[in-house]
């Protein structure tokens, strides 16, 4: 395997985690909304650990898509 192919075959791979954080920022807020239904009075104070998961979720999407773009362009 050439270094061209490989660094096109490990963007690919990079860019998996932009999926998989997306899925994940699904599942966290439907299991909020769930546990919001269920408890509607325990809502409020599980809101900041719900921001808390949102951004780290999505940082490890966006850190993804970086290491994704650096293997494409990086000199």
């Amino acid at each position: 395997m050439d270094a061209e192919a490989a660094k096109y075959l490990g963007a690919g791979l990079a860019a998996i985690g932009m999926g998989f954080a997306a899925i994940a920022v699904g599942h966290l807020f439907a299991s909020f909304l769930s546990g919001a239904l269920r408890n509607p009075a325990a809502a409020d104070s599980q809101r900041p650990n719900l921001i808390f998961g949102f951004a780290v979720t999505e940082a490890l999407g966006i850190f993804a898509f970086l290491v994704a773009l650096l293997l494409l362009f990086a000199v």
